[in-house]
């Protein structure tokens, strides 16, 4: 543990009036850009750096930090007020908060989002300063067997996140990991399913994608309803306490968010999973052992408890491969590397024996942010809540306009905005059906992964499946794969026995 001096200097140089307030404007611009759909935590935390050009480096990383926490919990708020995931994360458990505000219940929704993704994000602050080493040699013992079994358990997941037909849940999951097959091959670099268009080589971009199923699939409703002449479901009363209800609500769910957190901080510090699986893995877990698990997907609020802890608990995890070791965690810890070593910083065990308080102050930068997320979060809430108030048919286009800036501002290029147009056709025509779109973006954001490891495995193992079991974490990993799978064919096979004949019909 570090020496009172080294703290005392380290609260020095956090505590520094400068130091304060680009904290505050950082994670002021965090909060703004998180909350724009189809702009991430990654891009707020890029848009930054130039100005990192001109700053000390406890400034510099008290707004990337500040930044970044923020755009996390941000993009839970188009998803709350209309249907548009502002991250990928945040795509896990869009059903359950949309729904919440649809019911009334906006204030529970995202002052639960807000309150549980600072605690989540203090206890995996807490596990970072605690076991930052231990945690970093158990992730580099991870290869591309176990990363393989973490991507088909993340994939799993698609089953659970499903409200109730694990059959379409997987068709949609198929259709999600099709679409992650475009583009050149990972192994071989040979164009697949391009179709002669250069677009295409990179792949198809989840974030359109995203913005697509979600977003344009209601505009699109929203725009029959006002052809049709139907008058839109009144929008229920919203006012009142951000935070009214929501500490009883924690008290309720204390395993969650402690289980949602560490399994946060675990899935964040493995090099290249981050926040969004650790979100869709937390609120499937959640799912799998909650009492009510057919209320997940109707506007439950357990699933958002595990799924936000975990959302901001991986911000945390994923520092600790790039502190420790400066092995990035993910998109956003890449970009911080790259800030460290600009001022002279060299990420590794090094810097915690040669520059102590540097670490320290960017721990107490961590829980400085995220305490601030509170008042900030609740102002962004505050100023949000007034799009409810604006009629169809003004909000239909700032909508819409939105979902072609996102899309375009992804690819920066007209490209994304036709990749949203088309997927987002799609995903209507499949929501029209009873299919659900969330495993579609599971199986754009894992399906690269997934065989990006299998082929890297398959290579290595000279194509023995048998060393898929050979490591010991690999090995668990697999075997929990596998009971899952036998588990949820013996109950939905038991569900369809106890199904009285002619009731499913």
């Amino acid at each position: 543990m570090a020496s009172f001096d080294i703290i005392l200097q380290a609260l020095q140089l956090v505590l520094d009036p400068r130091v304060l307030l680009t904290a505050f404007l950082a994670g002021a611009f965090g909060m703004f850009v998180g909350a724009m759909p189809g702009l991430t935590a990654t891009m707020a935390t890029a848009l930054l750096v130039p100005l990192t050009f001109f700053m000390d480096p406890i400034p510099a990383l008290a707004a990337i930090v500040a930044a970044s926490g923020m755009a996390i919990f941000a993009g839970d708020i188009p998803g709350a007020l209309l249907r548009i995931p502002g991250t990928p994360a945040s795509a896990a458990y869009v059903e359950d908060s949309y729904k919440l505000t649809m019911k009334g219940r906006l204030n529970e929704a995202l002052g639960t989002n807000l309150l549980v993704s600072c605690i989540g994000g203090l206890i995996g602050i807490a596990v970072l300063i605690v076991a930052a080493p231990l945690l970093a040699e158990f992730a580099l013992r991870f290869t591309s067997y176990e990363y393989f079994w973490l991507a088909t358990l993340g994939l799993s997941c698609a089953i659970f996140v499903a409200s109730s037909d694990a059959l379409k849940a997987g068709v949609a999951l198929l259709i999600g990991l099709t679409l992650a097959t475009v583009g050149l091959d990972p192994t071989t670099g040979v164009p697949r399913f391009t179709f002669g268009q250069q677009n295409l080589l990179a792949g198809i971009e989840f974030i359109p994608a995203m913005i697509g199923l979600f977003a344009l699939a209601e505009v699109m409703r929203g725009v029959i309803r006002l052809n049709t002449g139907t008058k839109p479901a009144p929008m229920p009363s919203n006012t009142g306490p951000l935070f009214k209800g929501v500490g009883g609500i924690i008290r309720r769910h204390p395993k969650n968010i402690a289980r949602g957190s560490l399994m946060g901080v675990l899935i964040g510090a493995l090099p290249g999973a981050g926040a969004d699986i650790a979100a869709w893995m937390a609120y499937a877990v959640s799912k799998r052992f909650s009492k009510t698990p057919r209320k997940y997907g109707t506007g439950h609020v357990e699933g958002l408890v595990d799924a936000s802890a975990a959302n901001n608990a991986a911000i945390g995890g994923s520092w600790i491969p790039a502190l420790v070791f400066g092995i990035p965690g993910d998109s956003v810890t890449a970009i911080v590397i790259g800030v460290l070593y600009m001022k002279g910083m060299n990420p590794g065990p090094m810097v915690f024996i040669q520059n102590p308080q540097l670490i320290y102050a960017v721990f107490l930068i961590f829980i400085l942010t995220t305490l601030m997320m509170v008042p900030l979060g609740w102002a962004a809430v505050k100023a949000a809540k007034q799009v409810l108030l604006v009629p169809s048919r003004v909000l239909l286009p700032i909508v819409m306009s939105l979902c072609i800036v996102g899309a375009f501002a992804m690819t920066n290029s007209v490209f994304g905005i036709v990749i949203m147009l088309a997927i987002g056709i799609l995903g209507w025509l499949l929501e029209e059906n009873g299919f659900p779109v969330a495993p579609i973006i599971l199986g754009l954001v894992l399906g690269p992964m997934f065989e990006r490891m299998f082929m890297t495995s398959m290579i290595k193992s000279d194509g023995n499946l048998l060393a898929f079991f050979e490591r010991p974490i690999a090995a668990g990993l697999g075997v929990c794969v596998l009971l899952i799978w036998v588990f949820s064919i013996i109950g939905a096979l038991r569900q369809r026995r106890a199904t009285p004949v002619g009731a499913s019909e």
